[in-house]
């Protein structure tokens, strides 16, 4: 009875009893390929087709004319691109490392160890999911300014490191560590830094590159930062000077080139979710349960 169970329930192979799920999800997963598969034929359609009426989806004609122009005019630049992109890798990396560093001591802290005011702690970064980025803009600018941050790297890092979703996420995944494996290893003389890193890392890694890919999400395609604080244009980021670009050639003849600028700011997302995405769905099926 439980081997007919197992077959029916998890197939090793394919049974026709899976044929209803895939008549559910096949259509399901073309919809939700549709607008990537719109930002890379968009990017490779020459101008004829990008304001062809009635417009069609797929490129006919695929052209790397418009990654041509955009590199021809970012060439004319003052500042080259390889800055913009040292900049972007400087920040990012530095940014994501701090993210999840602090995300995950944090949750950890208010997840495992007891002290007074975690439950208000925890309540605060509950609320603060609810603000919008705009929401806070002008104390945020305020705050940086009497610090004396403007034009400064740390502007690109420092407001982006701490993630209320990113620590929520974290502490409902850590909540689900046996408190019996943590005692056993304070029996055997781990301190609660050892323990972190030896015992609590290891088991929430999915949640780790969940929150890792959100960080990136983040910094990466953060224009605000910027825009607002940065007047040294040798200090801003691939982001912003994309946008930039972009909407100052925001003309019939600059679209194909806005669409290549959408696409080269989107595979870096697109490529760190590939590699990543078992460990997202992992964090996404265990983060819930009790």
């Amino acid at each position: 009875m439980s081997s007919f169970q197992g077959t029916k329930i998890n197939p090793s192979r394919f049974d026709k009893s899976q044929l209803k799920f895939y008549l559910f999800l096949i259509p399901l997963s073309i919809l939700m390929l549709l607008p990537i598969l719109f930002i890379f034929n968009q990017a490779f359609k020459p101008q004829s087709e990008l304001f062809e009426y009635p417009p069609k989806f797929f490129v006919r004609k695929p052209t790397m004319g418009n990654f041509s122009e955009f590199f021809r005019v970012m060439n004319a630049t003052s500042v080259p691109l390889s800055r913009y992109i040292a900049n972007t890798l400087f920040v990012t990396i530095i940014g994501v490392f701090l993210s999840i560093v602090f995300s995950a001591l944090s949750a950890y802290g208010l997840s495992k160890l007891k002290f007074k005011g975690k439950k208000l702690l925890f309540e605060i970064n509950t609320i603060a999911l609810m603000f919008v980025p705009i929401a806070v803009q002008i104390p945020r600018y305020l705050i940086i300014a009497r610090m004396g941050l403007i034009d400064n790297y740390l502007v690109h890092i420092l407001p982006m490191i701490v993630l209320p979703v990113a620590m929520f996420l974290l502490k409902q995944f850590i909540d689900q560590v046996p408190n019996d494996l943590i005692e056993s290893a304070k029996i055997d003389g781990a301190s609660e830094m050892e323990i972190f890193i030896k015992v609590i890392l290891p088991i929430i890694s999915p949640a780790i590159a969940t929150v890792g890919i959100l960080s990136f999400q983040q910094i990466w395609n953060d224009v605000v930062s910027s825009t607002l604080y940065i007047n040294d244009e040798s200090k801003r980021t691939l982001a912003f000077f994309i946008q930039s670009l972009t909407s100052t050639h925001n003309t019939v003849a600059g679209q194909g080139m806005a669409a290549a600028a959408s696409l080269i700011m989107f595979l870096p997302n697109f490529i760190l979710f590939v590699i990543l995405q078992s460990k997202v769905m992992n964090t996404m099926a265990h983060s819930g349960i009790k």
